[in-house]
């Protein structure tokens, strides 16, 4: 076993430990932790079964494995950045919504209060 195999294994799996440990404790929801969970589970196939990501990697014509790990990785957190840009869109109208919403009430809670002291 080559030393880049193995610290690639170790890496790996130290990471879907934290993976795991996020979610245990709540600091990750189990949604995201699912795509996560899913590719570090292929690092890890791959850090063990080398000849696996030599036969893909030659599937897409692509000359060193590497390559397509890389290609991969940026392609998978570009489409991951995507997603969470629309996540925290949706938060933002969200939020603003609810804001808008929390002012109308202050104001009426304002003119009930003028109401019952008039009285």
């Amino acid at each position: 076993m080559l030393r880049i195999q193995i610290i690639t294994i170790i890496a790996s799996l130290a990471f879907l430990f934290l993976v795991f440990r996020m979610v245990v404790k709540g600091r990750l929801r189990e949604e995201y932790s699912i795509i996560w969970l899913l590719f570090t589970g292929i690092l890890v196939v791959f850090s063990f079964w080398e000849k696996g990501l030599l036969l893909v990697s030659n599937m897409f014509g692509i000359y060193l494995p590497a390559n397509l790990v890389f290609t991969i990785s940026i392609f998978i957190a570009l489409v991951y950045l995507l997603h969470l840009s629309v996540v925290a869109s949706k938060l933002q109208k969200q939020n603003k919504l609810l804001a808008q919403e929390m002012a109308l009430m202050k104001i009426e809670i304002e003119k009930m209060k003028e109401e019952i002291k008039s009285e």
